[in-house]
């Protein structure tokens, strides 16, 4: 009874500050949702949207990219994350090294890819090629990397806080037993930190949303159709006041981005249970 009452006045302190910020949420992103929905009440919009080919493009772009970029980057700050948690001497050292990027505005990310990756560009000096990386049809995995390298550092920051919360009594009895690095990574890491991974998926989706603003500014309005991304879309369909196919579209890509979300919510869960 104690901790309940005591919950029960953390709580009740709590939603004072919860109230101005649910406030703007419902402001700015539930009330122009439902009125979304209530532009889009008959199926035909629906369907004029998926029979559109920049629509399906861009749809197809958009899962593209999160269907590579998004293991790519779970792995790859996963992988970090263990090398920083193993050097303590130096782990300062990396984590400011790795997480600089995410520190960088978008805008400059976007320029210093841009003098890169140009035709007369730094790769193109330094290999003696004559590639149009940003306007061909290698955009796409250029895009992917300057994705990867600007938020690889804030997601490995969330796997150490995983790392860091796992006992060293379990590591110590692993060791005792006779365990290696392999089958402590199996039988001890990995376990510990499902529950975590949901969440910094959860963030990683939604960041992947974000990835708009760096092909925006490379490749302008009209990129190459490989990163053509759904935002592009919006953008273009917002100048020609396209309030309808803006509206449906919204609604299917809600439906989308919250089945996604609850499923990296229960996977962690469901591997549990296996």
């Amino acid at each position: 009874m104690g901790r309940r009452k005591r919950a029960g006045r953390d709580t009740r302190k709590a939603l004072p500050f919860l109230l101005l910020s649910m406030t703007g949420v419902a402001v700015f992103a539930l009330f122009p949702f439902f009125d979304a929905v209530g532009r889009t009440k008959g199926l035909a919009v629906y369907r004029e949207v998926l029979a559109n080919r920049a629509f399906r493009l861009a749809a197809g772009n958009t899962a593209r990219f999160m269907g590579t970029a998004l293991p790519l980057l779970m792995a790859v700050s996963f992988f970090l994350a263990l090398l920083v948690s193993r050097s303590c001497k130096k782990s300062r050292f990396f984590k400011t090294v790795l997480v600089l990027p995410a520190a960088v505005p978008a805008a400059g990310v976007a320029l210093l890819w841009k003098m890169v990756f140009c035709g007369d560009g730094i790769v193109n000096r330094l290999a003696g090629l004559s590639v149009d990386w940003i306007h061909g049809s290698q955009s796409f995995a250029v895009l992917v990397f300057a994705y990867l390298w600007k938020n690889t550092g804030y997601q490995m920051l969330l796997w150490l806080a995983a790392l860091a919360a796992i006992p060293d009594e379990l590591y110590e009895a692993a060791e005792v037993d006779g365990a290696g690095e392999f089958r402590k990574l199996i039988h001890i890491t990995l376990p510990q930190v499902r529950r975590a991974s949901g969440m910094i998926l959860f963030l990683a989706v939604i960041n992947s949303f974000k990835v708009f603003r760096e092909a925006y500014i490379v490749a302008g309005p009209y990129p190459h159709e490989r990163i053509y991304m759904l935002q592009h879309l919006f953008n273009h369909w917002f100048l020609n006041l396209e309030i309808e196919k803006m509206s449906a579209a919204a609604v299917m890509l809600t439906a989308c981005i919250v089945g996604t979300m609850g499923v990296s919510a229960l996977l962690p869960r469901m591997l549990k249970r296996r």
